[in-house]
């Protein structure tokens, strides 16, 4: 896939996602990759979210800044969902292992979905909180595909019924069972070097982190770093604040 734009078109989100909300809507589940826009110079920023029994108000976000641009060539984005786990891989490299717990009940996406791809724009919450605008002067804005592969069980919309089928000895494709040794050391390379945020460590939405989370210590420390009030439990400042300096009556800024 490629998003195949000059940088300065615009800001805009990119979703590709597998999701159910057609024929599930009260309780859809989903599984995404969103490209949250960008702006010449910075670093591209993708983001990976799951939602199961249409639990929306769980977000289960994480993000990374990509190593390259995603609009000069194409790469290859991939999601491994079984029944006990899903991963997110870019160009075959693992970056998320989201494992099912008991706990989650039916949080965990195990419906029948379809895979979509879509252009919004998303820029009240994907760009610094609407910091940067899309410049609609810059549509129709195009995303290219090559070498799809799509590999599953079909399922019929009008009858409610899946075909049985056995992916591995019908599939010419090497399908992965879970993360290897030497792809678990990828993975945690990547996750050092380009994530930026885990919903797992965001003490501001969640006092106590949900029941699937696996805590990293050093993940945890990383992310204080990177962001000590989100990831450190420390106090916001909204805006500025002006008050009166006792010792020589001028004004400061408190910020």
């Amino acid at each position: 896939m490629c998003l195949c734009i000059d940088e300065e078109l615009g800001i805009f989100t990119f979703g590709l996602q597998m999701s159910n909300g057609d024929m599930f809507e009260k309780n859809h589940d989903e599984i995404d990759f969103e490209f949250l826009g960008n702006i010449r110079g910075k670093n591209w920023r993708i983001q990976t979210n799951i939602y199961g029994n249409g639990s929306t108000s769980i977000g289960r976000e994480e993000r990374y800044n990509l190593w390259f641009d995603p609009s000069d060539d194409f790469h290859q984005y991939s999601i491994l969902w079984t029944d006990s786990q899903i991963i997110f891989y870019i160009d075959g490299i693992p970056i998320r292992e989201f494992k099912r717990t008991a706990s989650m009940g039916g949080d965990f996406p195990a419906k029948p979905m379809s895979l979509y791809a879509t252009i919004w724009d998303g820029s009240d919450w994907a760009t610094n909180g609407g910091k940067y605008r899309v410049n609609y002067k810059y549509a129709p804005y195009v995303t290219e595909f090559s070498d799809f592969v799509l590999h599953g069980c079909s399922f019929d919309p009008i009858e409610q019924t899946s075909s049985k089928c056995d992916i591995t000895e019908s599939s010419k494709v090497s399908i992965p069972t879970g993360v290897s040794p030497s792809q678990r050391i990828k993975m945690e390379n990547f996750r050092r070097k380009h994530m930026t945020y885990s919903y797992c460590y965001d003490q501001i939405r969640y006092k106590v982190p949900p029941s699937e989370c696996v805590i990293n210590p050093l993940e945890a420390e990383r992310l204080k770093v990177h962001d000590p009030v989100t990831f450190g439990g420390g106090r916001r400042h909204h805006g500025k604040r002006h008050h009166r300096s006792r010792s020589s009556g001028t004004k400061a800024n408190d910020v």
